[in-house]
């Protein structure tokens, strides 16, 4: 009876007794098998240091170390661990044949050795073996396919999204400034105008101690008095309201940078000083809770070459993750009892080596064990549905590594609460090609 072999295979048989193995030996090489020799456990497991055979013979009753000790020690390493083995043996209690089994032996061949039946079983193990190591290469390379779509999959959602969002921060801004330009233009005129209204109002008072009665009871119905002292306070209010849209503006031009898409020398904390301004509506006190603090620890930086507009927006995700975790902390907590321990954010800068260190931190909530391994994968989320996407820190892990060459870190505060770390040279030695751009609505992930 032939048996045709899908490749070669190589069989090493391990057996004390010269018969058995010149017969296995003609056996096994009669039908196109490689055979490698082994007269002992030790001999066998010395041979296979450097010699991996498709199969091993491996022959129960052995002198010093027997069938069963030496198949343990091929178990037990990880280089030889997967190579089936089949033990020979003419014992035939099934006490013996489960002790094999249950050490990792896939079958057994009884002797005297029917050589059909082991040619048989050989082929198939060998088989089974090959077709088990196509399956693992399969799955390793699906696994890498389906990263690999979760990231483009990811890339694909940053460049639908910035697209838009680049034109409508762009229609924003510019619609913002020009009427924001307009009135704090006029401001200085008005104020000059009032002014010399007023010092009109004040020489008319002087020459004319008693004023016509329709002027007498028209100064008495709009308040003079009071009007000639809070109006020069109505128009500081004005200046500082303008003056803080048009920061506002510059803050989010500063903060999208939809004109800098490339590396860029730029002031790291300016870039974070946007990200909060643009957060103040969240930060600030409201009727049901005193706000949330704010430390601003930043040290002497250089300027730093980076993406700016994604570097921002990996500020944005990472303190918009920081408020979430305080307003979680924070609901069933009275007026009183926050104010008694404030929901504080904490924002640090330094330099170590080259390197711009930048550290946020909260006291809000903590993240578990269990989701610090998972926390950067792509669309993994604890947000309820709706209201978070995935995204938004595995967007920031992959424009920190991959577009900054640098590091990203979540860990656990031991007195409560989550530290992000983010470390990225202050130089890029070697800037990547692609320049996706993340979408905003990453913030909520």
């Amino acid at each position: 009876m032939s048996f045709d072999l899908i490749q070669p295979g190589t069989v090493l048989v391990v057996d004390d007794n010269p018969t058995n193995i010149q017969v296995l030996f003609d056996v096994l090489s009669g039908v196109g098998y490689r055979v490698a020799i082994a007269k002992s456990g030790a001999a066998a497991l010395q041979k296979l240091q450097s010699y991996h055979p498709d199969i091993i013979l491996l022959d129960v009753m052995m002198p010093g170390m027997d069938g069963f000790e030496t198949c343990q020690h091929i178990k037990a390493d990880p280089a030889t661990q997967n190579i089936p083995v089949i033990f020979m043996t003419a014992l035939s209690d099934p006490v013996d044949k489960v002790k094999g089994l249950s050490l990792g032996a896939v079958d057994y061949i009884t002797k005297p050795v029917q050589h059909e039946e082991a040619l048989a079983r050989i082929r198939i193990h060998i088989q089974l073996s090959h077709t088990q190591r196509c399956l693992e290469r399969s799955n390793n390379q699906l696994q890498a396919a389906l990263e690999h779509l979760k990231q483009t999959q990811v890339q694909l959602i940053q460049s639908e999204k910035m697209s838009s969002l680049g034109q409508m921060l762009a229609g924003v801004a510019h619609e913002i400034n020009n009427p924001v330009n307009f009135i704090s233009s006029n401001l200085a005129p008005a104020e000059e105008y009032i002014q010399g209204l007023m010092r009109f109002v004040q020489l008319y008072h002087q020459v004319h101690r008693e004023p016509h009665p329709e002027m007498q009871a028209l100064m008495e119905e709009i308040d003079m008095d009071y009007l000639m002292e809070d109006l020069p306070n109505l128009m500081r209010s004005l200046r500082t309201g303008s003056d803080r849209i048009q920061k506002l503006v510059v803050s989010l031009r500063n903060f999208s940078r939809l004109d800098e898409e490339k590396y860029t020398m730029v002031n790291i904390s300016e870039g974070i000083e946007s990200t909060l301004l643009l957060l103040q509506h969240r930060l600030k006190s409201r009727p049901n809770h005193p706000g949330v603090q704010v430390v601003r620890e930043y040290g002497e930086l250089p300027l730093v070459e980076c993406c700016p507009s994604q570097l921002n927006q990996v500020f944005m995700n990472i303190i918009s993750n920081a408020v979430d975790a305080l307003e979680e902390r924070d609901r069933n907590l009275s007026y009183d009892q926050i104010k008694a321990n404030p929901s504080v954010i904490r924002v640090s800068t330094a330099q170590e080596n080259g390197v711009v260190k930048i550290q946020v931190s909260d006291n809000g909530t903590g993240v578990p064990s269990e989701v610090l391994e998972k926390l950067f994968e792509p669309f993994f989320t604890t947000k309820p549905v709706g209201k978070g996407t995935g995204l938004g820190l595995s967007i920031s892990h992959q424009i920190i590594t991959q577009k900054h060459q640098g590091e990203i870190a979540c860990s656990p505060l031991p007195e409560g609460g989550t530290l992000f770390t983010i470390k990225i040279p202050i130089k890029q030695s070697c800037k990547s090609s692609g320049n996706q751009s993340v979408s905003l609505d990453s913030m909520t992930a």
